[in-house]
């Protein structure tokens, strides 16, 4: 247990040291990125004003069927790229969340980037 605890430890220093230079905009806002062991969580954050603008997740009914690979990861990239589209946004800054930019968190970013975002 004293190993997982250490692993977590060091994510949650990781993400700190990330976001004391990641702020998102109303122009330019922040995408994180959230994963669990049976689901991954993707949530664009205007910071200024401190609300979620979207959010995409595989405990939706349309991505339900999803699980936490990195094919499916590509999917919900594209989904939250799709989304942002609608909402006349181009540009992000990607927040991986204290997690390596590997697997899943990259999958995420360029199903993002194929969908047209810019980050």
């Amino acid at each position: 247990m004293k190993r997982v605890e250490e692993k977590s430890k060091r994510r949650v220093r990781r993400k700190r040291h990330i976001r004391k230079k990641i702020t998102g905009t109303p122009t330019c806002p922040r995408m994180t990125v959230f994963r669990s062991n049976k689901n991954m969580y993707v949530q664009v954050i205007d910071d200024v004003a401190g609300n979620t603008i979207a959010s995409v997740s595989t405990m939706e009914k349309e991505f339900k069927g999803l699980k936490n690979t990195v094919d499916d990861a590509e999917k919900i990239g594209v989904a939250i790229g799709d989304r942002l589209k609608k909402l006349k946004i181009e540009t992000v800054v990607f927040d991986r969340n204290g997690y390596l930019y590997h697997g899943i968190v990259k999958a995420i970013a360029d199903g993002a980037r194929k969908s047209g975002l810019r980050f």
